[in-house]
């Protein structure tokens, strides 16, 4: 598509984020057979500190480099849950604990936390798209009394794909949070519901009042959850969607990311749906 929006200068505080830093991978956790969790920090503490909703680049050395969402932002590390699907995710899917990683960052705008303080929190999430509202979610729990009421709808497309396990099934339940899963398809050990996200959420039909929804998963999950929300009465305001699928560069340098008159790698990831709808519908 053309266009004549002019491409911006790179953001002073992205000026010290272009030189990779060394990392190391403290622990790998597989959460299912083509995701792993990886542990990083740098000299034995945490590389920077991000905001719930950003990312990072890692790199292997004479393999590649990648945007990746923080799925947590812990005390000594940051922690990155990586889908196999491609040369240098596979790549990572084969190091060690002890692997040296180039990790700079954190890049986007994140989660507006501001506007979530006091409200009631909907999480509606697919499969992997679960790791950026993980960070989200750790940090309403590290900060119960800043937030309403947290639910959780989540999906994938068997049981063995559903990710962070021991959290959906037991840590986020024990701590007061409501955790609604659903599966595309059932298997001997599943006795849960059996759906898509979208119809399984609309079955739900949690209610609008006071709430505000956070929606992540494959962009088709997304589509149509975004019209569900919008049967059950949920304004664009207040929802909110990550478009971190877009991020290229990361410093809106490259161009790559440019939707409308949007720079995602400047102005996003993290958008509403109100802003989104004067942008084109290439998401």
């Amino acid at each position: 598509m053309q266009n004549n929006v002019q491409k911006p200068a790179i953001k002073e505080k992205y000026q010290n984020y272009l030189v990779p830093f060394k990392g190391q991978v403290q622990k790998i956790i597989r959460e299912t057979d083509d995701i792993k969790t990886f542990h990083v920090s740098s000299d034995g503490g945490k590389p920077f500190i991000p905001l719930p909703g950003q990312l990072a680049m890692l790199s292997l050395p004479g393999i590649g480099e990648a945007m990746f969402s923080v799925s947590s932002q812990e005390k000594r590390h940051l922690e990155f849950s990586i889908k196999k699907t491609g040369i240098l995710t596979d790549m990572l899917h084969e190091i060690s604990e002890g692997q040296a990683i180039g990790i700079r960052g954190p890049y986007g705008n994140g989660f507006p936390l501001e506007m979530l303080k006091g409200r009631d929190l909907l999480f509606v999430a697919g499969g992997i798209g679960l790791a950026p509202i993980r960070s989200l979610i750790n940090h309403c729990l590290g900060s119960r009394e800043d937030f309403g009421k947290l639910w959780l709808i989540y999906g994938s497309r068997t049981p063995p794909d559903l990710c962070f396990k021991e959290e959906i099934y037991e840590l986020w339940p024990s701590q007061g949070m409501r955790v609604d899963l659903t599966v595309d398809e059932g298997d001997d050990s599943w006795s849960g519901p059996v759906g898509f996200v979208p119809a399984f959420l609309e079955s739900l039909a949690p209610p609008t009042e006071d709430k505000i929804v956070i929606v992540c998963g494959p962009p088709l999950m997304i589509r149509f959850a975004l019209q569900s929300l919008d049967k059950l009465g949920f304004v664009p305001e207040k929802i909110i969607t990550t478009l971190e699928k877009r991020m290229k560069c990361g410093i809106g340098l490259c161009g790559r990311c440019n939707l409308g008159s949007k720079y995602v790698c400047l102005d996003g990831p993290v958008f509403t749906v109100a802003e989104l709808g004067d942008l084109p519908p290439e998401l």
